[in-house]
């Protein structure tokens, strides 16, 4: 995969719909199969990955969620990342970056990097000046972030639990924008 070829584009809450029980569905599978800490055990049915995508369509339509997806050269889904605006009055500065999820065969390769990327210039330009996120303690995620600027908050230990139902601790970061 050359990376110079891939397209990031923003998906409308339209766009999720059309594809929550497709490719959708298949990139949140693989990435929870291959071990992810997303919210969701394993297996995961396509049923159930679709349904979470679908709910995301809603919050993209009441622009409260942001999409942005991945495609390689010939049109395959690669990734996505989420970006989620805080709702309350005293947090509309800020927004939680989410579903950071690049399918496994295009891992490693820089694509992470650049959703990540346009994910923080989306917020910067929607006038957002703070981004927070949580991962899984010890996944490849964490170096990613740390190179990326990110700064390190704390660890809750058991926070959430990993595909299998074991409890695992989550780092959250957060990232000053401008």
């Amino acid at each position: 995969m050359n990376t110079d070829t891939i397209r990031i584009e923003t998906l409308d809450g339209g766009r999720i719909r059309a594809g929550a029980d497709g490719e959708l569905a298949a990139l949140l599978q693989d990435a929870v199969h291959d071990g992810a800490s997303v919210g969701f055990l394993a297996p995961l049915g396509t049923g159930e990955a679709a349904a979470w995508w679908r709910g995301l369509a809603a919050e993209a339509e009441e622009g409260t969620r942001t999409v942005w997806a991945a495609y390689g050269a010939e049109g395959a889904l690669l990734g996505v990342v989420t970006l989620a605006r805080a709702a309350m009055p005293n947090q509309r500065h800020r927004g939680d970056i989410a579903k950071l999820l690049v399918r496994t065969s295009a891992r490693g390769r820089g694509l992470g990097r650049r959703l990540l990327a346009t994910a923080e210039a989306g917020a910067t330009a929607a006038g957002l000046t703070l981004l927070v996120l949580d991962t899984e303690t010890g996944s490849p995620a964490e170096g990613l972030y740390r190179s990326a600027g990110w700064t390190r908050v704390g660890t809750v230990p058991g926070y959430a639990a990993d595909p299998s139902g074991e409890p695992r601790a989550t780092t959250y970061y957060y990232k000053a924008l401008g």
